[in-house]
């Protein structure tokens, strides 16, 4: 369960305390979740009783009294506890977490697939048509949001607006849409220009230069995208995908494979969080036409991966237990869906780094 899944059940929550009679306060358009502060317990944690107390006229522990139960009954909550002044701190069932590992897993393997059935270059035509089709799968956080819609973008002469409008054909594709690309007035997409050649850099890097920066800013380019280390975003999502595949070579070395299960430990958290919001990121790049969003975007989810990683395998003489395998399972997870994400952008993912 995703914090904006959890954001609509609190509303949820909210509409039935109002329906019912247990509250009399107009349902607000948004609820904020996040994960809990200092004090805090579970997941995931919301401050709604708090922020509905005044217009309800009780205080903020009597809401959240009010609205615990609701809440607690959806699918995918374990619990629901109430901290400090009203905050209603939510605990997730250790299957949703299952259940997101092997949405990926089943979206990369389907993927996998077709891809061998008919050819990279063939399914990449193709890709943006199968969006919404009867009977396939779709690789993680590909939709058909935007099946049928045709995107025309007119672009100038320049390489940053061929790289981005690059981009943006898969991109939109993942959901279900269709781009055609022109050079022709008025133009409808014109990132700010690079301010050199980026060939330099080489074609990975280059277009990341393009890529990661907002439309409205200036990219830079500078040798600091060619550097290994942790100041460098694009070297952190790229090495961040050679650990996860470390971790599934040096687990097989070990003898023991990955299984979806409950994954409580220090970090992982954030990675599930950082997987979880994927799609809605992808959808939000789709939509407004700006690839950096996903390019950020796999910037979190990497650095969640790598303070996560040293916890996934057995240490010394322990030997692998059904939480190594979860977490190793989680750590395929975000290493599949930072090579998806790479290649929307049209970067290679190396296994080794």
């Amino acid at each position: 369960m995703t914090p904006v899944e959890l954001s609509r059940t609190v509303l949820r929550a909210v509409r039935r305390a109002v329906e019912e009679g247990e509250l009399s306060v107009a349902v607000p358009e948004r609820a904020v979740v996040t994960p809990p502060g200092p004090g805090g317990r579970g997941d995931y944690a919301t401050n709604i009783a708090l922020q509905l107390a005044g217009p309800a006229g009780r205080p903020p522990r009597q809401v959240a009294e009010i609205l615990r139960p609701h809440i607690s009954r959806t699918e995918g909550v374990c619990d629901v506890e109430i901290t400090g002044p009203g905050f209603l701190n939510i605990h997730l069932d250790g299957a949703a977490t299952a259940a997101l590992v092997r949405s990926i897993q089943q979206g990369a393997q389907q993927g996998a697939q077709q891809g061998a059935q008919q050819g990279a270059q063939h399914d990449a035509q193709q890709g943006a048509q199968h969006g919404g089709q009867p009977g396939f799968q779709q690789a993680y956080g590909h939709s058909d949001n935007l099946l049928g819609e045709v995107v025309t973008l007119r672009i100038p002469y320049d390489i940053r607006a061929e790289v981005v409008a690059d981009a943006l054909v898969r991109i939109i594709g993942s959901q279900g849409g269709r781009v055609e690309v022109e050079h022709a007035e008025p133009v409808n997409l014109r990132p700010v220009p690079a301010p050199e050649d980026p060939a330099p850099l080489g074609p990975d890097a280059a277009r990341w230069a393009l890529l990661y920066p907002a439309a409205h800013d200036r990219p830079r380019i500078t040798a600091d995208h060619l550097v290994q280390r942790a100041s460098n975003p694009l070297f952190r999502v790229r090495y961040a995908h050679a650990r996860a595949r470390a971790l599934h070579r040096n687990a097989a070395a070990l003898g023991f494979t990955s299984t979806p299960g409950d994954v409580r430990d220090a970090g992982a958290r954030d990675v599930v969080t950082a997987l979880a919001e994927y799609p809605q990121a992808l959808a939000h790049a789709a939509a407004h036409r700006a690839p950096d969003r996903l390019a950020r975007h796999l910037v979190a989810v990497a650095d969640a991966l790598l303070a996560f990683q040293y916890t996934v395998l057995p240490r010394g003489e322990e030997k692998p237990s059904a939480a190594h395998r979860a977490r190793l399972a989680l750590a395929e997870a975000a290493g599949t869906v930072l090579a998806g994400g790479l290649s929307l952008l049209g970067i290679d993912a190396p296994e080794h780094l």
